[in-house]
């Protein structure tokens, strides 16, 4: 009986340990996450988007604010598994209200 409890506690050992190891994969953590929204509220309209041919990256585009326009384009790993930026360009748009 000894030896089935001890199992028992070992097997909820590991899961109470899987459960608190699982988040440690979050992409705020690996610098890929969306950026923080004020009160967690923010425009969430979507993007006008390019698609591009394979090996480069799509473009997105929409108005960021009054009289602005954000440009972004996706970003993958290379070979290497290294993450680069994606390009953002901020540009003045006087049709963006």
């Amino acid at each position: 009986m000894g030896r089935i409890l001890s199992r028992a506690g070992v097997t909820a050992t590991c899961v109470a340990l899987l459960v608190l190891l699982s988040g440690c994969g979050d992409d705020d953590e690996r610098g890929m996450g969306d950026a923080p929204v004020l009160n967690r509220r923010g425009d969430d309209t979507p993007a006008e988007v390019f698609n591009f041919p394979d090996h480069f990256g799509n473009l997105a585009t929409k108005c960021v604010g009054h009289g602005l326009r954000g440009y972004t384009t996706t970003h993958f790993a290379d070979d290497d598994g290294y993450i680069p930026s994606a390009n953002t360009k901020i540009v003045p748009d006087p049709d963006c209200r």
